[in-house]
């Protein structure tokens, strides 16, 4: 299937979930927020959200600084 990732499109295995994604591309899901279809998905939602084909996904990640 294939899902859009801030803007980039991602060929996913069917039955991926926004956890799957997110370990895919290297991202911690505990500094990241994400959206599917201009949705906030709670963090605690992240291993039970499936993904569809087409979907939107956002993902925003917050980097410290100083």
């Amino acid at each position: 299937m294939v899902v859009t990732v801030n803007g980039e499109e991602r060929d996913l295995a069917p039955g991926s979930t926004l956890s799957d994604l997110l370990q895919q591309l290297g991202l911690n899901p505990k500094v990241v927020v994400a959206q599917r279809n201009g949705d906030i998905v709670p963090r605690e939602d992240f291993p039970a959200t499936m993904l569809a084909d087409a979907d939107i996904i956002d993902l925003i990640r917050f980097v410290g600084g100083g």
